[in-house]
């Protein structure tokens, strides 16, 4: 059996969005379980969910004991039932926290397929929804408990609603009432979960669409009556209530707050110039590279096929909303990326041009050379010489996946070219954060410091005296995993805390301080551990010494003090 036979046998039905959305889930699962906390928006979004469940406030969102006004609650909702189904809060297992984003690209990849397959046919549905999972920007967000993922997974939804209306219409057909209300779902929850990010995609698409047709009578056939109303009970609860607990406060916040300075410039530094993301789609679009020149080729030689037109009109908007902007993030473009996913699987059904062929070939190749050169990077920066045997298979699951790829794609059909790159491209990735990343103990200052103080019987969650007061170093991922009442304070707090029996945690630039704040407290205090790394986050290397709550005299047994130190020293080194 050929493998355009069975792609015809796998799409039919249901199979191909059920298919497209285990091809997502082979792509997210390894980093959901391997992957430690991330800083710092996954631990921020974790640890704001996990106090939902803490203190029985499912409405005002908060980081410790500041208000957290940026998003809707949708994601945290999403988030607190997957840990109440499958964990408990007291655990602290990030995995628990990621299981939404997981289902949200499962959700999109079997969405645009279901969506695509109504314009474009059942085989090339299944294959943009599988080109979609795979993809290394949707597969990454899909481990990491945020929002985006989730959105992606429902804005895909709306919009495949949407393509199927479209169909409908083009064919005389009647909509069925399930798929208005697969729109109406995904347009509320996308708006629950990320604002109006989601809704302004798809008004963009639509009005896109209405003006390329110069008309767009299918509009009326969404179901407004009834669907406004059903989005309306599923938004405007919390947002009365959110609205009624801060006095307003929430609106104002993640209005002038998050969403205008992302507008006004580029946001705690994350700004880039127009054209970046049309730069990186090579490398997002990845192990799928090869057919992003045909993809994009199609859109234009296609652009009168209505399946065509409605990819082009979904991604172009879309795109150039976030090329504009000014604050610029990898992810920001996930909700456009199905569509860029849809052009390069139609691309596959006539044979694809030389030239685009070439191009493609050598982006790929040149995609697998760049990750396996980051691999090689991260090795050299933050590796020891146990972790090379990793690093070298994940380096070459990466170079295979853009070079095989690129030999087939020159000498054998587009689609076995891209099922290859699409398996070794998985692989790539699954060897990437699933084994060689969760290696690297240098940029697991967090864990490192939760297990130090587990093994210095100190950890609070654990039974010790607590909260721990931390100075120096406030990463959203240790607060996660230390608890919601670990006290982020000064070198005189930190000297206070010691003095109440409790243990402290300083970072090197801070120790001076620290012993001073003790001296003048008549208190000395003995290190129970020593924690070295790189805080990734703002590119610091960070030394993190672990003091015992229960104080000695400066004068009692300081020869024993100094063995000490040096034995549990020894003992919290990598």
């Amino acid at each position: 059996m050929t493998l355009e036979s069975r792609l015809d046998d796998w799409s039919r039905g249901w199979r191909g969005p059920l298919f497209a959305a285990l091809v997502a889930l082979i792509a997210g699962l390894p980093g959901l379980f391997a992957m430690p906390p991330l800083d710092r928006d996954e631990s921020r979004f974790a640890q704001a969910t996990a106090q939902m469940l803490e203190t029985d406030d499912l409405v005002v969102i908060k980081f410790q004991d500041q208000p957290r006004f940026k998003k809707p609650v949708g994601i945290h909702w999403l988030q607190a039932a997957s840990v109440t189904a499958f964990s408990a809060v007291e655990d602290r297992g990030v995995w628990a926290y990621r299981i939404p984003s997981l289902l949200g690209a499962m959700l999109a990849a079997a969405a645009l397929a279901w969506g695509a397959s109504a314009l474009l046919g059942p085989k090339t549905g299944l294959l943009a929804g599988g080109i979609l999972g795979a993809t290394i920007l949707l597969s990454t967000e899909a481990f990491i408990a945020k929002t985006d993922a989730a959105l992606c997974g429902f804005t895909t939804l709306a919009m495949a609603a949407v393509a199927r209306i479209y169909a409908a219409h083009l064919a005389g057909e009647k909509v069925h009432r399930w798929t208005k209300l697969a729109f109406w779902i995904g347009l509320a929850m996308g708006v629950l979960i990320k604002g109006p990010v989601g809704p302004m995609v798809v008004a963009l698409s639509v009005v896109a669409l209405w003006i390329w047709d110069r008309k767009a009578p299918w509009i009326k056939n969404l179901g407004w009556s009834w669907g406004l109303t059903l989005a309306a009970a599923i938004v405007l609860p919390w947002a009365m209530m959110i609205t009624v607990a801060t006095d307003g406060a929430f609106w104002s916040t993640a209005v002038n707050g998050d969403l205008a300075p992302k507008l006004a410039g580029g946001q705690e530094s994350h700004g880039a110039p127009f054209g970046s993301y049309a730069l990186a789609a090579f490398l997002l679009v990845f192990p799928a590279t090869l057919l992003l020149p045909s993809g994009l080729v199609q859109g234009w030689t296609g652009r009168k096929e209505a399946g065509i037109r409605f990819a082009v009109c979904w991604l172009v908007p879309t795109w150039l909303v976030f090329e504009i902007l000014p604050t610029k993030l990898v992810h920001y473009t996930l909700p456009a990326v199905p569509a860029l996913a849809m052009l390069m699987a139609a691309a596959l059904r006539a044979p694809l041009g030389g030239i685009s062929r070439a191009v493609g070939a050598g982006l790929s190749a040149l995609a697998g050379v760049l990750f396996a050169g980051l691999v090689g990077y991260l090795y050299k920066a933050h590796g020891d010489p146990s972790d090379l045997p990793v690093a070298i298979l994940t380096a070459l699951l990466f170079l295979a996946a853009g070079g095989v790829g690129a030999v087939l794609m020159m000498r054998r059909t587009a689609a076995i070219a891209l099922v290859a790159a699409g398996a070794l491209g998985i692989s790539a990735h699954a060897a990437l954060v699933g084994l060689f990343v969760p290696r690297l103990e240098p940029l697991l200052l967090s864990p490192r410091l939760e297990a130090a103080l587990e093994r210095a019987d100190l950890a609070p969650r654990g039974g010790a005296p607590g909260p721990v007061a931390v100075t120096g170093y406030s990463e959203p991922s240790m607060v996660f995993l230390l608890g919601t009442t670990t006290e982020l304070t000064d070198p005189a707090g930190a000297a206070k805390a010691v003095a109440q029996g409790r243990p402290a945690v300083v970072e090197g630039r801070q120790e001076k301080a620290f012993q001073a704040a003790l001296a003048a407290l008549g208190q000395t205090a003995r290190p129970a551990g020593v924690v070295d790394g790189f805080d990734y986050s703002d590119g610091d290397k960070e030394r993190l010494t672990l003091y015992r709550g229960a104080p000695i005299q400066p004068d009692d047994e300081a020869g024993q003090a100094d063995e000490d130190t040096a034995e549990t020293q020894a003992e919290a080194r990598p």
